[in-house]
């Protein structure tokens, strides 16, 4: 019965992030001790796949801007300014 009535709360949540996030922290309270930890990791993953997702745009973006394409040339005057320094 529980299931039920919770899958159905379920299709009843407001999609209003301002409205969502009272409830969701009201869920987390109500979470036993051993599930915090998952949901801890669930939330690191969408973060994860934001930060991914946001890079892998900007990178795009800088490719075909063109800012991209000196890359190649930083990479070894960085790599060897760094050796040049560890001469004695």
């Amino acid at each position: 019965m529980w299931e039920f009535c919770h899958m159905s709360a379920l299709s009843v949540l407001p999609s209003d992030p301002s409205e969502l996030r009272p409830l969701l922290h009201e869920e987390v309270d109500r979470l036993r001790d051993e599930n915090l930890l998952l949901l801890h990791r669930v939330a690191m993953e969408l973060e994860l796949d934001e930060v991914t997702e946001r890079l892998d745009e900007e990178f795009d973006k800088g490719r075909v801007e063109g800012k991209l394409a000196r890359l190649p040339d930083i990479l070894r005057e960085a790599r060897e300014s760094l050796r040049s320094r560890q001469m004695p």
